[in-house]
This record gives structure tokens, C-alpha cells and sequence, in this order.
């Protein structure tokens, strides 16, 4: 079985998506075989901090990841993600590894909300 590609997850400690990318608590990083599934599944504690910030993106382009599943990120850590390579899909909640099987099915899409930090209205914000 060879491994097709690594996802990367922002989870909080009970393994659910983070729906806020820089203060997750680990990431969940999926290895995906050339049949779709999941083949591994290794966890990367997280430097706690803004994500556009951290030296996250390196560690995970490091290991191959080429996607990011985020509940919320901002504009900084999108921008620095895929600088380093890594293709960023929004708007995921829930189960990590349910979110890599559907993202792997193709029926996950990117909702194209960006987390705005700033807005006391928003679910996201500080």
C-alpha cells in the first residue's frame, strides 16, 4: 500500500476539528493510501500562538502534508500555509478523520470564510 497523500487536521484534545487553526491543541496529520484510505494517523502538538506566526507550516510541509483541513483561519496563516505548499479547505467541524474521508471522497469544499479575529460577533473572534 503506498501512501497518496498527508492531511493535516487542527484538533482540540478530544479530536474534533479546532474550529480556531492557531490555538489547537494538537494536528492530526492522515496519511492516505493509493486506495483512499486512511493509512496512519500521527498527532503534532501544537506551538500554542497565532498560526501566521509559528513556524507550524514548515514543520508540516516538512512532513509532506499538502492539505490542511481548518474549522476557522485567518488570512496570515492561509497565506503562510500556502507559501509553504499546503492547500488550505475551511469550514470543516467535527470528526478529523471523518472530515479526511469526505475531503478523500470529494465532498468537502473549502467554504471560503476566513476567521477574523477581530469581530465580537464572530464565532472566531478572541
Amino acid at each position: 500500500m503506498t501512501q497518496k497523500m498527508k492531511i493535516a487536521v487542527p484538533v482540540k484534545a478530544d479530536g474534533q476539528v479546532d474550529n480556531h487553526f492557531g490555538h489547537c491543541e494538537a494536528y492530526k496529520v492522515f496519511a492516505v493510501s493509493d486506495e483512499s484510505e486512511i493509512s496512519e494517523i500521527e498527532e503534532i502538538k501544537s506551538e500554542q500562538g497565532c498560526g501566521c506566526k509559528s513556524n507550524i507550516a514548515g514543520v508540516l510541509a516538512a512532513k509532506g502534508i499538502s492539505v490542511l483541513l481548518a474549522g476557522g483561519i485567518g488570512n496570515g496563516a492561509i497565506n503562510v500555509l500556502k507559501n509553504a505548499g499546503i492547500n488550505v479547505v475551511r469550514g470543516c467541524e467535527g470528526s478529523a478523520a471523518e472530515n479526511v474521508r469526505q475531503y478523500v471522497a470529494g465532498t468537502i469544499i473549502d467554504s471560503g470564510e476566513v476567521c477574523h479575529h477581530h469581530e465580537a460577533d464572530h464565532a472566531c473572534s478572541h
